[in-house]
């Protein structure tokens, strides 16, 4: 992680976020207001777990609301390899011929993920799937508006931000208010990580905008995806109650030996190290996912 001064990007970009009840996940459409070029962030292809079946109605509505908006679609984004849902992002590459990107330290997450399935050969561990890869610090545009890249690993040793303007699309970091923060309990990942990448955002100016990627709407509340760091700093549950990477870390790692995995962490995982495309079809003309027993601690019936 680079030691540098975090960025001050000056704009305040259009923000539209998408709720996803299925996996509670937001996906988002960023646009520069003067020029209408926008981009896409962390978006869903649908899945349905019981039958197998797939379906394009989430990543159909971002196109959708692109074209109604008269905006011109520029980048297709993840934050990081997601282990809930699938990434449209390879569908979406299909459609438009819009370029995809990822951070750079997801070759390292397609290696650990080929180890856990037993595959070599299902996809190259080069990152070759996405058309960019980015790295710490890293800038590129939206229109005319500049967005820097920030490395926040953690809940995965991929994860990365976006910083345009006035917002921070900081996905599986930090939650709303009275959701904490992300777990880190995943392979690959590592709460004092995820400390350290909460700190960098946390030094971010206190109006910046942070649009984060799930809401698992608390108490029953409606879904909501939109805090400042000023917020986050005086009213995060989790970092309220632990103010020191040692306390953080004790909170994260109890809290998270509390949870299940996700519910598609193994069938996402090898999507998503594909750059959010399905397996090959085989002989008979069908696409089959690969689930491996036992290779993640927990047990259903617990």
């Amino acid at each position: 992680m680079a030691d540098r001064a975090l960025p001050r990007l000056s704009g305040r970009p259009l923000v539209k976020g998408f709720f996803e009840k299925r996996t509670s996940s937001v996906q988002y459409v960023v646009a520069d207001p003067e020029t209408k070029s926008c981009a896409i962030i962390d978006p869903v292809l649908d899945f349905d777990p019981k039958s197998g079946a797939t379906a394009t109605h989430s990543a159909d509505a971002l196109l959708s609301y692109v074209d109604d908006q008269g905006f011109r679609l520029q980048w297709i984004l993840d934050t990081h390899p997601h282990a809930d849902h699938f990434s449209a992002a390879g569908y979406l590459k299909d459609r438009t011929d819009v370029p995809t990107a990822i951070g750079e330290k997801v070759v390292e997450v397609q290696k650990l993920w080929q180890s856990i399935y037993n595959v070599s050969d299902c996809c190259p561990a080069d990152g070759s799937q996405w058309d960019r890869l980015f790295a710490d610090g890293e800038r590129f545009k939206i229109g005319n508006m500049d967005v820097e890249v920030l490395f926040t690993p953690g809940h995965t040793l991929a994860s990365i931000a976006y910083l345009l303007g006035d917002a921070a699309f900081i996905h599986d970091t930090i939650f709303m208010l009275d959701g904490g923060t992300a777990r880190a309990d995943f392979p690959g990942g590592s709460a004092p990580a995820l400390w350290r990448s909460i700190q960098r955002i946390m030094a971010l100016p206190d109006e910046t905008r942070l649009f984060t990627g799930h809401d698992y709407c608390p108490g029953g509340r409606k879904p909501a995806w939109e805090s400042t760091v000023a917020q986050q700093r005086a009213e995060n549950s989790h970092l309220i109650e632990a103010k020191t990477e040692e306390e953080f870390v004790a909170l994260r790692e109890a809290r998270d030996r509390e949870l299940p995995m996700p519910k598609l962490i193994l069938h996402s995982m090898q999507v998503n190290i594909r750059g959010g495309r399905l397996p090959e079809p085989e002989n008979n003309g069908k696409r089959f996912l690969k689930i491996p027993l036992d290779a993640l601690e927990g047990e259903p019936w617990d």
